[in-house]
């Protein structure tokens, strides 16, 4: 079994909204009572405010509420890869009418999608770094300059995102994939230039908007 999180709860609103996320992060779960023998493959628990004082193990982790769950989601997938904070992330964005967007952690995906507004961009990334201590974190956001648009998600970047977060344009000369490659969909090819831009070095973007080179 791969199951490396616990579900403990007998709570149905929570239980349904918890296992609903994780499903659509595919991150495979097993159901247990507050109370009961926890499984030893389990690395993690979630539970309830209620319910905590039930749940003896080393790593439980408190679902409050549907607004705090997207972070409870990147806590988990953190936990997981076996950090207790990450070093660097790096969120690659190919604007366009999708805007392809990946965010990577210590060199792996966590969170990869396609937008459709600059507002959404802002938001998801704003989510991920929510819980990050900047002391420890690096964040790096790189934006493709493959189509004008990009100046206007880049300024909306610079006035919503905290100072501590490097801005880097990043060229997409040969990010984007031929149709042929990906049959799925657009916004498969996206996320995938996405993806490409988050690998590549660009510029760094000084916060009143003043281009340098990044020579390092």
């Amino acid at each position: 079994m791969k199951e490396k999180v616990a579900v403990a709860t007998i709570q149905g609103k929570a239980y349904f909204k918890i296992v609903n996320a994780l499903k659509e992060q595919n991150i495979a779960f097993n159901s247990i009572i507050p109370g009961t023998t926890i499984p030893p493959r389990i690395k993690i628990v979630i539970t309830t405010e209620q319910e905590k004082e039930k749940v003896k193990f080393r790593k439980v982790l408190t679902f409050n509420g549907e607004t705090e769950l997207d972070c409870l989601i990147i806590e988990v997938k953190k936990l997981l890869l076996g950090k207790e904070s990450y070093e660097k992330i790096i969120v690659g964005i190919d604007p366009g009418g999708a805007i392809g967007l990946v965010v990577m952690a210590e060199g792996k995906v966590i969170e990869e999608g396609n937008c459709y507004c600059n507002h959404e961009v802002v938001n998801v990334i704003l989510k991920v770094i929510k819980t990050i201590d900047f002391s420890v974190t690096n964040v790096i956001v790189k934006i493709g300059n493959g189509v004008p648009v990009y100046k206007e998600l880049l300024k909306e970047l610079d006035n919503k995102l905290p100072p501590q977060v490097v801005l880097e344009v990043v060229s997409e000369a040969g990010t984007s994939y031929p149709k042929r490659e990906h049959t799925q969909s657009r916004k498969v090819r996206h996320i995938s230039s996405a993806k490409c831009i988050a690998g590549r070095t660009g510029k760094i973007v000084d916060r009143n908007w003043v281009v340098k080179d990044t020579d390092k």
